[in-house]
This record gives C-alpha cells, structure tokens and sequence, in this order.
C-alpha cells in the first residue's frame, strides 16, 4: 500500500518561478513512475493534492489510475456533512446560528453531497466567533497576480460554466483560471448538466461567505485599490447603504477611483478592460459578504448586478460612457423591466445606473430612481 498526501506541494510552492516548477515536476514525475514499475508487488494506492496535473505531464508512467475528484460517491470524502454536527458535534452547536454556520463554512461540493470546511468548523467551535480562518492560513498572492493579469471579471466569479475538460487542464506551462479556482478550493460545483451530445456543463460558484467575501477583498489590491483604504472605504459604504444615502454612495465611488494612481494604470492592462469599474465596485460590495446576484437573469436579459440588503433591493447596471450614450445604464435597467421579477416581493426597489469614463478614468453618472 502507497498513500501520498499533497503529492503537488513541490510545484504548487514554485509555480511563480517556472524553471523550478518545471525541475519539480520532472523530478516528481520520476519518483512516481517507480509505483508502475512495483505494480506487482502494490495493492493500493492513494494519491491526495490540491491540483489535478495532467496524466501525460506528472503521471505518464502510472496508466491504471482511477480519478474521484469529481465523483458524487465521494464529494463528502474530504469535509464535515449536515450528519457530521448533528452527530458528533451537537454539544458544541449550542449557542450558534446553524444558517450562519452554514453560510459562512458549507458549500464545497464535488458533484455529490456538500460539506463544511473542517477547519473552520473547529475553529468556530473553540473561539465561539466567525472568522475567515482558512482564507487567513495564506493570501493567495499568485492567483491574484494571475487574475489580474489576465483582467478577469470579478463578477463572473460567482457564476462561471465551463467543461470537465478545462477543469481538469492543469499543468505548470499552462493551466485555466477557472481550473486553478477550482482545483485551490475557491470556487466549487454549484451545478451539472448535460445540455447536448454528451458536453456536460459545470457551473462554479463560491463555496460560502468566507471565500466570496475574503477573495474579493484580496483582489482590490490587484485592481488598484489603495490596501490601507479599502476596509475603511467598505466600512463607509456599508454604512451609506444601511441609510440609503444615494449621494454617499456616489462620493465614495468616486473616491475609489481617484485614488488609485496614475501609474497604476499605466502599468496594468486591466484597466483597459470595459468590466474594470465594475469590477471595483463589485468586489467593494462582495468582500462585506451581502446577498449578490451578478448578471441576474430575467426573461428581459442580464441586469449587472443585484443587491438584496436591508430589507430593499438594489438593481445595478454598469456603462462606459466611451462605449454607450450618457444615461444608458439607468434608461436600460427601465426598457428592460429588470424590477417587474422583485415586484410581487413588496420592497422597496432601487434603479441605480452607474457610468464610468475610461478616459478620465473616473466616476461620470449616477442616476437613481426609487419604487415603491
């Protein structure tokens, strides 16, 4: 019996540096080829690791594996379940908000049942207070350099569809994002479906609040965002948002972006991006960990963003006025009857188009218009 646990640590701690990524990845490929060359002589083996490396690339001498990473037999293999509190840890539930656990830690998902983060969990239970343990034990600085790099979409973070295949394409010269969010634990399965001849789509999401909120906060600083302001920016606009202050809002916004640097832009090609600005905005709102529905669907179209805080809601479209008329973003939020799905809810329910400048690289219109 062979069991290899974190078999990729040695290229995942040097992927930045690609020549000794490369030299550890030949060399653990190697090792690993010997377990083929015992195949007689071995029962079983069990390999663990973050990251799925291609077969030809890591494990081209080991042909009779058998991969469980996306198999609903084993999605609950690696976490706590609903069972799992209520049976071995139901003294210690006692004073907690179950839906606030859930929220905070549940959410990992494989294809099968969904499971709690048990470190988290454990944390929780000894400290008695929420916090994003497992997100602390390492800031992601290379995902966000690849993110950044590549001028992801933040939004898009919270709904990505994509193939078993490109999941599953993951090696030290080229691998997906989509890939290296989910194989790193910050994105997981929210959906499976086979729409036509046998292409089955993924669609991947966050896992809990801790991820969405922690993630989100990390990418401001890929973006631009001063790190010194922005937990006192995102203070500041919670507390505009709890009052309802429109004009708060727009002020803060505006702050944001006169903050970053000239040279920030200069150096970064994100900012060349048509989703940049909204990006910064969306990230603001998602690192206070509120109920977010980017490009929510209606059979009108996709609104950009959704907002469900405080008992109203908050209807946002995004625009770049060097791509659209000024207005635009507001006068389509209207055409489109985005508000008529949230109607029959009764609250109060705010149209707010935002408009940005590339060229001034600035906040330039904010309309709002409030239903009843």
């Amino acid at each position: 019996m062979v069991l290899v646990d974190e078999y990729d640590k040695p290229i995942l701690d040097n992927l930045p540096d690609l020549a000794t990524a490369k030299a550890m990845r030949d060399g653990l490929r190697n090792l690993y080829s010997v377990i083929k060359g015992r195949d007689a002589h071995i029962r079983f083996v069990f390999l663990t690791g973050v990251s799925k490396f291609s077969k030809v690339s890591l494990f081209s001498g080991l042909n009779n594996l058998v991969d469980i990473t996306v198999d609903a037999e084993y999605s609950a293999l690696c976490g706590y379940t609903e069972a799992d509190l209520d049976r071995v840890f139901a003294p210690e539930l006692e004073g907690l908000d179950r839906d606030q656990i859930r929220a905070w830690y549940n959410g990992y998902n494989w294809t099968g049942e969904a499971v709690y983060n048990p470190f988290n969990v454990l944390l929780l239970f000894k400290t008695r207070r929420f916090h994003p343990w497992w997100f602390e034990t390492g800031t992601p600085t290379f995902l966000v350099d690849v993110l950044t790099e590549r001028g992801y979409f933040t939004p898009d973070l919270a709904n990505r569809q994509t193939s078993l295949e490109l999941l599953s394409s993951f090696d030290v010269e080229h691998f997906d994002s989509d890939a290296l969010l989910f194989q790193t634990g910050y994105l997981t399965i929210h959906d499976l479906e086979e729409p036509l001849l046998g292409h089955w789509v993924y669609t991947l999401g966050y896992p809990n609040r801790e991820v969405e909120s922690s993630l989100n906060a990390a990418l401001l600083g890929g973006l631009g965002a001063d790190r010194q302001r922005t937990f006192s920016q995102r203070m500041q606009l919670l507390k505009c948002l709890q009052a309802v202050d429109f004009d708060g809002i727009k002020t803060l916004l505006a702050a944001l972006f006169a903050a970053i640097p000239s040279d920030w832009y200069r150096n970064n090609p994100i900012a060349r991006y048509e989703g940049y600005y909204a990006s910064v905005f969306y990230s603001h709102l998602a690192a206070l960990g509120l109920d977010l529905a980017p490009e929510d669907a209606s059979h009108h179209g996709r609104l950009d963003l959704r907002l469900r805080f405080n008992g109203q809601l908050w209807l946002f479209e995004f625009k770049v006025v060097e791509l659209a008329p000024e207005g635009a973003a507001l006068a389509q939020i209207k055409a489109r009857g985005y508000a008529e799905k949230y109607r029959a809810e009764g609250l109060p329910i705010h149209l707010i188009g935002i408009e940005f400048s590339r060229e001034q690289r600035t906040l330039v219109g904010f309309e709002v218009e409030t239903l009843s």
